[in-house]
């Protein structure tokens, strides 16, 4: 008995770590300094770093910096973090990347909204038309440098909820609205950002 209890326990481990998404319904993923951040994500050096628990990335208007997941996110999930944009305007959670489309959520200083958009990152070029894309939903918010915000993102049933500060939200439909409704998660910045307790869990 006792044989089989410790064999189900190392398969659970063994398809947990083989898994193919960002997390398990049996364990959230939380970005710290005891997981090299090389093993999870896609990102230059140069432009992204990792030093107790805060995930700094350095990007600028001709050139975004963008780092992203390896592994897909969940069906349905729920991602919680700070976020400080230092400098510039643009902060972007991009949301079920596949291939060159996902969803955008962001933080955007020079409207003073929060926004959800259809979007496409083309890794190869930093040319007009081939990053960015139309806003569908946005809502008014005071947004400044160097200011902790908390940010929520759910997606449930195809149903996407994004807030901010608890206070600040927007809701849709991903069929209705035609966006990918699976995919790869990233953050992008025009600045600098600064990333603090983020997590990612199923539900």
């Amino acid at each position: 008995m006792r044989i089989k209890y410790i064999a189900l326990l190392l398969l659970s481990a063994i398809l947990i770590s083989c898994s193919n998404t960002i997390s398990t319904t049996k364990k959230a993923y939380k970005i710290t300094q005891t997981a090299p951040l090389k093993k999870g994500w896609n990102f230059n050096t140069k432009e992204w770093l990792l030093k107790k628990d805060t995930l700094t990335g350095n990007g600028g208007p001709m050139h975004w910096g963008v780092i992203e997941s390896k592994k897909q996110l969940p069906k349905n999930y729920e991602i919680d973090f700070k976020v400080n944009m230092t400098k510039e305007s643009l902060f972007e959670v991009m949301l079920n990347i596949d291939k060159e489309n996902y969803i955008r959520t962001y933080l955007y200083q020079i409207d003073q909204n929060i926004v959800i958009g259809k979007g496409v990152y083309n890794k190869n070029s930093d040319e007009y038309g081939k990053r960015g894309g139309p806003t569908l939903f946005k809502k008014p918010m005071k947004l400044e440098n160097n200011k902790w915000y908390l940010v929520k993102i759910r997606v449930s049933n195809n149903q996407l909820y994004f807030a901010v500060d608890n206070v600040i939200f927007l809701e849709c439909s991903l069929e209705k609205s035609n966006l990918s409704q699976k995919g790869k998660l990233g953050f992008l910045t025009n600045g600098e950002v600064k990333i603090t307790d983020l997590t990612i869990k199923s539900i």
